[in-house]
């Protein structure tokens, strides 16, 4: 399903963990024995098509708090892979192969799809997913929502953040988590 706006362009895929009643925050808090074995291969697929993660400051501290010290494939593949991170507080990221972009978002990000021929992966969506979807380069928008309520934390949604989506496919993996990939539609 990769697709980007121009073929001679990498796509830029945001994959994102979302409750049922629409929280994007701190997941590691309610993703729980639901993230399982299934969930992480397809993830670590993903990242094998991955050249760079785009991530905001904060799911660049919770990735690297998780997973700087490689204990398995999944942590390996993270640990290897170029972390592109947007954010004016953070100048000097320690994570293996983590860099602060210098530009912003938009302008990085459109440097970014020249360069390489593998996707460029984004975790959560907060600022950098909107920015990436207001500005037409969010190629494809994957969702999975986890069976579970949290009842506060951080929205997907913001205010004002209207956009279309296309559904072009939905799967359902173990323990009841269901990943709804969306193809942004930009308006005419």
């Amino acid at each position: 399903m990769r697709r980007a706006v121009c073929p001679d362009l990498r796509a830029v895929i945001e994959s994102t963990l979302v409750s049922a009643d629409g929280i994007i925050g701190s997941p590691p808090t309610w993703t729980g024995g639901l993230f399982g074995p299934e969930f992480a291969a397809r993830s670590l697929r993903q990242l094998e098509h991955t050249d760079a993660m785009l991530m905001g400051r904060r799911t660049y501290e919770m990735f690297a708090a998780m997973w700087s010290t490689p204990t398995d494939p999944y942590s390996q593949a993270l640990h290897d892979v170029r972390k592109v991170v947007f954010s004016s507080t953070l100048s000097h990221p320690e994570w293996h192969g983590a860099e602060v972009a210098t530009g912003g978002v938009t302008d990085t990000v459109r440097d970014l799809r020249e360069q390489g021929d593998g996707d460029l992966l984004l975790h959560g969506h907060s600022g950098v997913g909107q920015e990436l979807l207001e500005s037409g380069l969010l190629d494809e928008l994957r969702l999975a929502v986890f069976p579970v309520f949290v009842g506060e934390g951080t929205p997907l949604a913001r205010p004002g953040g209207l956009a279309g989506l296309e559904l072009v496919g939905t799967e359902v993996v173990e323990n009841g988590v269901v990943i709804h990939t969306y193809r942004p539609v930009l308006a005419a």
